[in-house]
């Protein structure tokens, strides 16, 4: 499934549902992992002190362009036997447009390569990012005219904004240009320095946990945090998407229902975070791995795995104006 069908044609964030057909003629529904699930926004909680290196973390200036890499794999097996596999990669290119005193303005597109980019209407998307707050849209005016125009390209009324389809993949037709912070807020979690004990959470955790430091050195270090999975969220996650699988199959299913089933079903789990710093104390790997473990009352049990990885290099910098030459 390419990027357009779950960001422009369909889903309107990485983090919408996919569903497939399953072995029993069913839906077998999916949350994508990255994003909006996967909550891949965490952040250091309080300023750090006593970093590893004494390198203070490189600013962004304007003309700077960065790539953002995104692999996930994520896998289940079932007491039952059943199993699955799923491989989907990512990119974006970031901009820095202007730093300003209260922040710094920044651009998000995907590659001109992106299968589907046609129908991306989100991207190019603008934004603010404050030094406090959350991220600011600053071209709503340009996503409405795209998504206007993506509309009428795929001959679909205002009023199929929000419902849920099933063609070749299951999508929400997602019209909102707000819809677009969602994704970006998973790219977007800059973590000014790194030290042992700093406080680190994660939104889709029931608790944040303290950073640990794996390994340091004159090219940079590691960290790596543990908590425990926020099972509630879990529940809440697989009820929408039972909602979005009802709509689908025009079984339709309140959330109210769809919460009182999965409220049967015991999950447990962990995340754990692994972030990689170069000498100057800037995050340029990201690896999360969350483990999901469910009994449901019936007693069958199923184990999910899903690892996503996040890179950001520089592939463009703003070279300082050089000084005239002087006799």
């Amino acid at each position: 499934m390419g990027l357009g069908e779950r960001l422009g044609g369909g889903a309107g964030a990485l983090g919408s549902a996919v569903v497939t057909p399953a072995e029993n003629g069913q839906f077998a529904i999916m949350r994508r992992t990255s994003f909006t699930l996967a909550a891949a926004a965490a952040v250091v909680l309080s300023p750090a002190t006593g970093a590893f290196s004494q390198a203070a973390p490189k600013h962004p200036r304007a003309g700077d362009v960065y790539e953002i890499d995104i692999v996930e794999e994520s896998s289940s097996s079932g007491s039952d036997g059943s199993s699955s596999t799923s491989h989907d990669r990512d990119g974006f290119i970031e901009r820095v447009v202007a730093v300003r005193a209260d922040g710094v303005e920044l651009e998000y597109d995907v590659p001109a390569s992106t299968e589907g980019r046609e129908d991306v209407w989100q991207f190019p998307a603008r934004v603010f990012r404050p030094r406090q707050g959350p991220l600011q849209l600053l071209n709503r005016a340009e996503l409405e005219a795209r998504v206007e125009a993506w509309l009428k390209r795929a001959k679909l009324p205002r009023a199929a904004c929000g419902h849920w389809y099933f063609s070749w993949n299951a999508f929400q037709v997602q019209c909102d240009p707000q819809s677009v912070i969602a994704t970006l807020d998973g790219l977007d979690s800059p973590v000014p320095e790194l030290r042992d004990g700093a406080p680190y959470r994660d939104p889709e955790a029931g608790a944040p946990a303290p950073l640990k430091r794996k390994r340091a050195g004159p090219d940079g270090g590691s960290f790596r945090a543990e908590m425990p999975l926020d099972a509630e969220r879990v529940r809440r996650q697989r009820a929408e998407a039972d909602v979005a699988v009802g709509e689908i199959m025009h079984k339709p299913v309140t959330l109210e229902a769809a919460l009182r089933e999965r409220a049967k079903e015991r999950v447990s789990g962990t995340i754990a975070v692994e972030l990689e710093a170069d000498s100057a104390g800037n995050v340029r790997r990201r690896t999360r791995v969350v483990k999901v473990e469910t009994r449901a009352a019936d007693g069958r049990t199923e184990k999910q795995t899903s690892t996503q990885t996040l890179e950001r290099r520089l592939m463009e910098e703003r070279r300082p104006a050089e000084s005239p030459n002087r006799a």
